[in-house]
């Protein structure tokens, strides 16, 4: 006889990878891009001069998202977007935007390596 204390342990086993599987954002196997609308035109125009990683190791509000579409643009030969744009910097900005466990902030400059003259 499965007593209640076993119950509660055995559900907990069935439960708590289901939860976890379903929380966790699906994830495309070759890039790593987080797979939701939009993702394959990111894939597409992105990794077609850069690795992906270039991509999710960043976190950038849309601003400056859009302003690194502009500088690929002007200095990297990156094309037109178009309509993409709109879809690309949306799926940027809602997976790739700062969070607290982002990046650590700058040194200050009182910290930075001297450099000799």
């Amino acid at each position: 006889m499965i007593t209640f204390k076993k119950s509660i342990l055995l559900l907990s086993l069935i439960v708590l990878p289901c939860s976890y599987a379903i929380s966790e954002d699906k994830l495309d196997k070759d890039s790593g891009f987080v797979v939701d609308t939009g993702f394959e035109l990111v894939k597409a125009n992105c990794t077609a001069c850069h690795s992906a990683a270039l991509v999710t190791q960043n976190r950038m509000n849309r601003e400056t998202w859009l302003e690194t579409i502009r500088w690929m643009q002007k200095s990297q030969g990156l094309w037109p977007l178009g309509e993409s744009e709109k879809v690309i910097l949306d799926y940027l900005a809602k997976h790739y935007s700062p969070t607290k466990t982002g990046r650590r902030k700058n040194l200050p400059a009182h910290l930075m390596p001297a450099v000799e003259k």
